[in-house]
């Protein structure tokens, strides 16, 4: 004991360690707050904070901290004005790391000011505070329309997306949904080779096997790949754009017409050196007749994210219009998923992903099931993916519609399911977990011979249908606003998270998406053709991933260029780019079956199903290079440099 300094010592050191024990990481947040605090404290004085909601707890305890701010001293009052502060909003071992027994009546001020930033920052993303005058962090709900303004629009609305046009016929209609689906797997649990729920009530769902691709469509598609005609992206590109005009969207943000000696080829060179990544002025380097200004100037000036997104839609309604999509699908449903692309470090957006392993952001994209990418974006790598996913079907300007939505774990929550329900869309994702997910009963007296180990003790986890019909005009309210442009869904989704205590309309929100993710999985569980689709979907937009990541080849597939904006210009430019191609490749692919079927093969549909646009081998990237230098003979080479006296560096030594 003495030589560990005593027994005093040694009670320090245990008392240092079990001051975290319990997951306490509070007392360790005031240390790396300490570097942002002035700033911190500065920039909380200056903006005026509102609270939403009736509670103002989080925010007088801000305005605490600020009237202490260049007070030096450890420890400041745990009242203002007279009057104690109301700190319910904090945790037990936020209380604990502000408080200390020796002073009572006072506050840790170190600890308080890093509780109530960590708050503020939580309360400022779920919108239970708002900034006034803000775009990103002002109060959502004041963009909602009234519930007066919504009547009008209510019945047309509902007809659009196929709703009932009232609190009661919604919440029947959802619960009639949910008992039919509980119901159907019920019934056909016993023919259900795949799911089994053992004594202990753990479910178990066999994996399917993959179908794999037959030997005469690998066959097939190895001749078709053998007598794809060469292609270069210029050409593709060139070639689409006099077919389908998808360059006359471009030009000046005037209107009117470009000033250009040849707009067609400018956009076609500024299309393949933004969506290849090459940058214009590397692209000037390899490409003659043109510089580096002009693909910058046709970039920044004549194309915008609104004019990329009908060029990307023109390519789409082509598209649809060949026959051989078909084989493919038919647009009814649609693939979500993200792909981390790389970017400088210094910039708005980039972020470190733990998931994908880069840094950088996300190109997040939505792809139909004939393969064809509908809608792009680019996202921080810090977001939650789902958030976007009914905001890029909204946006997508395509005559395809799909109503079914597919996507992985990380495209949903419940109120993305709910607002996906709002819009008749049906979101059918492909959740890793959800064996761990909770099944809700859509009443508390449903009883089931089968699957009631699914839903758990009996009478908990039921849906509050009493809430949802009181809730439904704020709903509506929601959606409507939404439709009309007066809300955007991404940024309604980011507020409306499971962190927020006191938001009624995540509440209801949260409520509807239990009943919409229920019938999702019981569904999942109940058809195997379901989970196949689901399955094909999410493979074909990974693959997609792919497939442009390949396209994006210049400078290492780093974007360089750290404008938001202009990042996301660039994911369009090569969902732009990849479209191209994929509607030359079934072009081509068309015209190589005309010739087999010629030549007496036999192609059918089942085969040409099996086959994907994607394909690679007959494009040459980098295009054609001259071999004009190869017959030039070059003059004798002098190694010597006598203009410089090198005799210095060996007397320096």
């Amino acid at each position: 004991m003495n030589k560990a300094g005593g027994f005093a010592a040694q009670l320090a050191d245990i008392e240092e360690v079990s001051a975290f024990h319990g997951d306490n990481y509070e007392l360790l947040v005031a240390r790396y707050f300490k570097a942002d605090r002035a700033t911190a404290l500065a920039l909380a004085g200056s903006l005026t904070l509102q609270a939403t909601s009736a509670d103002h707890s989080v925010v007088e305890a801000l305005l605490h901290a600020v009237a202490y701010w260049g007070k030096t001293r450890d420890f400041i009052p745990d009242h203002r004005e007279g009057v104690p502060l109301d700190l319910s909003f904090a945790s037990g071992n936020w209380l604990r790391a502000v408080r200390d027994r020796a002073h009572p009546g006072m506050l840790v001020k170190r600890h308080f000011e890093a509780m109530v930033f960590t708050y503020l920052a939580e309360e400022l993303r779920t919108g239970d505070i708002a900034v006034a005058g803000a775009s990103e962090f002002g109060d959502w709900s004041a963009h909602l329309l009234t519930y007066a303004e919504c009547q009008p629009l209510m019945a047309e609305f509902c007809s659009e997306v196929g709703l009932p046009a009232g609190a009661g016929g919604f919440t029947a209609a959802l619960k009639e949904r949910h008992a039919q689906a509980a119901a159907d797997l019920d019934a056909g649990y016993p023919d259900n080779a795949d799911l089994v729920i053992g004594e202990d009530g753990v479910p178990v769902l066999k994996p399917l096997r993959g179908m794999g691709t037959s030997k005469a469509a690998v066959q097939l598609g190895e001749e078709i790949r053998r007598r794809m005609p060469e292609r270069t992206l210029i050409q593709i590109l060139a070639r689409t754009a006099y077919w389908l005009g998808w360059w006359r969207h471009f030009g000046p943000a005037s209107g009117s017409d470009p000033k250009l000696k040849d707009p067609q080829g400018r956009y076609v060179l500024t299309t393949f050196a933004c969506g290849s990544n090459m940058g214009p002025y590397e692209a000037a380097r390899h490409i003659p007749a043109i510089t580096a200004h002009e693909i910058s100037l046709a970039k920044n000036r004549h194309a915008s994210i609104a004019k990329l997104n009908k060029a990307i839609a023109e390519v789409v309604n082509a598209f649809t219009q060949l026959d051989l999509t078909r084989a493919w699908g038919d647009g009814s449903s649609v693939a979500a998923d993200g792909t981390q692309v790389d970017t400088y470090i210094d910039n708005l957006l980039a972020e470190n992903h733990i998931r994908y392993g880069g840094f950088g952001g996300i190109a997040y994209h939505y792809v139909a099931d004939h393969y064809i990418a509908l809608f792009s974006r680019f996202v921080p790598s810090g977001a939650w993916e789902a958030i976007y996913i009914i905001d890029g079907l909204l946006a997508n300007a395509s005559d395809v519609k799909p109503g079914t939505i597919h996507a992985d774990t990380q495209g949903q929550s419940f109120p993305v399911f709910t607002l996906a329900h709002l819009f008749g869309f049906d979101l059918m994702p492909r959740i890793r977990n959800w064996k761990d997910l909770i099944f809700f009963r859509h009443s508390a007296d449903a009883r089931y011979e089968h699957i009631e180990a699914l839903f758990g003790e009996a009478g908990r986890s039921v849906i509050d249908r009493r809430l949802i019909e009181k809730m439904w005009p704020d709903l509506m309210r929601v959606a409507i606003s939404i439709r009309e442009g007066r809300l955007n869904s991404v940024t309604m989704l980011r507020r409306l998270t499971s962190n927020s205590r006191r938001n009624e309309i995540y509440k209801a929100f949260r409520e509807v998406g239990r009943s919409v993710r229920t019938v999702a999985l019981l569904r999942y569980l109940a058809d195997p053709a379901l989970r196949r689709r689901v399955t094909a979907a999410t493979n074909k937009v990974e693959a997609y991933n792919g497939f442009s990541s390949w396209l994006r080849f210049g400078n290492a597939g780093v974007i360089a260029d750290n404008d938001p904006a202009e990042q996301e210009k660039l994911i369009k430019f090569n969902s732009l780019l990849a479209n191209c191609v994929v509607f030359h490749t079934a072009l081509d692919m068309t015209n190589v079956v005309r010739e087999l079927i010629a030549e007496g093969w036999e192609v059918t549909a089942e085969l040409l199903a099996q086959l994907s646009p994607y394909l690679t081998e007959h494009i040459n990237r980098f295009g054609i290079y001259p071999t004009d230098d190869l017959a030039i003979k070059p003059a004798a080479f002098d190694p010597a440099l006598a203009e410089i006296d090198f005799e210095t560096l060996d007397k320096a030594a």
